[in-house]
């Protein structure tokens, strides 16, 4: 006879625990996550910005309803949409993810903190405006920053050591976790509503990778994170109802996360939740192209340049061999055609040709219009990539978390420039002094494709003055984006 199943009501799964324990009892006290969160909240929100240029992106903006505004609802910045926080995090979500120029985190499993801003700015945006019609205290904009702070360490930690693309599942599934923990928090759930939010997270369905890989690579992979987050909210508000968690969702024989999708295996943990991937996350400052070859990217600049000092052009090679770390040989090594934009912005040799060829690598060189040039796909067909070991381990270094790539340019003529090496990309935390003011720059770059110079310069005026905007109520900041 099979054992009867057991009908006790189990405690909470630890995992579980320790991300609400984190969320509602942590103090953040580091002055450099908060200063590097500020740098987040600009860069993610230009990144937005930009995506506003682009009708495949705004084709899904605005209320589900067209012509519904909601009152105090959140603001979606960049527009005129006033919205209930869930639809209104999923806009923002999909604005700062359209362009893959949002921050990047990378270990057994890679993706993008920002993402989880969409359900915290919607969410701290919507409470505010109520409190302040109910004659009550705003949030302030550090309320957001340390929500911020707190998103980027569940996701990130949880991603250090524990690979969900290795069992098909898309890296949203942490955004959505992690902006359930945060928003569940700044909507005031007690320990045991925000337990049970979280454990409906974890047995939420879960999106698969197909998005992301050939032959189906599509913009879904652009709004997938604004779904994540939007989700989150919902999930938090369906808590407050006191709707039952499900305490074992991770842990349960058979039927929990573990057994279910990630092959039996419990998470594994590299250090407690802190203040770690704020402080280490990394921003993607030069070019809007998958993390993984940014430094490639980087290098084709140096080399474009080289070409030109010696009296050569990319027609002029013969080979180029990338010298990469096993994640990018696994995510964007693509022969063969590509068949949209989110295609090539996840095609290393795409992002090598482009600027080897222009010595440029910007959002619209994704687009069909510059895509169709035949000398894209005729260098493409000429590279090679490789792994290199060194690289691989280096990625997964703690100390280092590098993201290295070589590439050497053999000529027609027989002779080869110098391999030109970039170990760590100019958003890396070992290059921040180098980045940071060429991020205010691309920040001041894209409030200028929205905004009149004379709200560019109030927005710039709260946001590069941290106790200003720390001080600053949420719905007054929002406001400043408001067209």
């Amino acid at each position: 006879m099979s054992a009867a199943i057991a009908h006790v009501r189990p405690e909470p799964d630890q995992v579980l625990v320790d991300i609400v324990d984190y969320v509602l009892s942590y103090r953040v006290d580091s002055a450099i996550a908060l200063e590097t969160a500020r740098h987040c909240l600009i860069d993610t929100l230009g990144c937005g910005l930009e995506a506003l240029s682009y009708p495949a992106c705004t084709k899904l903006l605005g209320p589900i309803v067209p012509g519904t505004i909601v009152p105090h609802g959140a603001r979606v910045p960049g527009t005129q949409f006033q919205l209930d926080p869930v639809q209104a995090a999923f806009c923002i979500g999909a604005m700062i993810r359209w362009l893959d120029f949002n921050d990047t985190w990378l270990a057994a499993e890679w993706g993008h903190p920002s993402d989880n801003l969409g359900g915290i700015l919607a969410t701290a945006d919507w409470l505010s405006r109520t409190a302040v019609a109910a004659g009550k205290t705003p949030l302030t904009m550090k309320d957001v920053l340390v929500g911020m702070v707190k998103a980027h360490e569940i996701q990130g930690a949880i991603a250090l050591e524990n690979s969900f693309n290795k069992v098909g599942l898309d890296h949203v599934l942490l955004v959505k976790l992690a902006s359930t923990a945060v928003v569940g928090q700044l909507i005031g759930l007690t320990r045991d509503e925000l337990i049970n939010a979280v454990s409906l997270a974890m047995v939420d369905g879960q999106s698969l990778r197909t998005y992301r890989h050939a032959p189906n690579t599509g913009s879904r992979k652009s709004w997938a994170a604004g779904d994540a987050t939007a989700r989150a909210v919902r999930l938090a508000l369906i808590a407050k109802t006191g709707e039952m968690g499900y305490p074992s969702a991770l842990t349960a024989k058979t039927w929990g996360f573990y057994d279910v999708s990630f092959k039996g295996q419990p998470f594994s943990f590299q250090r407690p939740y802190g203040t770690y991937v704020m402080e280490n996350v990394l921003f993607k400052i030069s070019f809007p192209a998958e993390f993984h070859a940014q430094t490639a990217a980087e290098a084709a600049m140096t080399l474009h340049g080289m070409l030109a000092q010696n009296g050569k052009t990319a027609e002029d090679i013969r080979r180029v061999t990338i010298r990469t770390h096993e994640a990018a040989k696994r995510i964007i090594d693509k022969t063969g055609p590509l068949a949209n934009p989110a295609d090539r912005d996840h095609c290393i040799q795409y992002m090598v040709a482009v600027p080897l060829l222009f010595g440029r690598l910007t959002a619209a060189d994704y687009e069909d219009d510059i895509a169709r040039d035949p000398r894209i796909d005729t260098l493409r067909a000429k590279m090679v990539c490789v792994e290199d070991p060194q690289f691989t381990k280096d990625y997964h270094d703690p100390d280092k978390r590098s993201i290295a790539n070589a590439l050497t340019v053999e000529l027609n003529d027989g002779t080869a420039l110098d391999e030109v090496v970039v170990e760590y990309p100019i958003g890396h935390m070992r290059r921040r002094d180098e980045g940071i003011p060429l991020l205010i720059e691309k920040f001041r770059t894209n409030l200028a494709r929205r905004f009149p110079a004379k709200q560019q310069q109030a927005i710039l005026d709260v946001s590069l003055d941290a106790a200003r905007l720390h001080a600053m109520p949420v719905n007054e900041y929002v406001d400043l984006y408001v067209i």
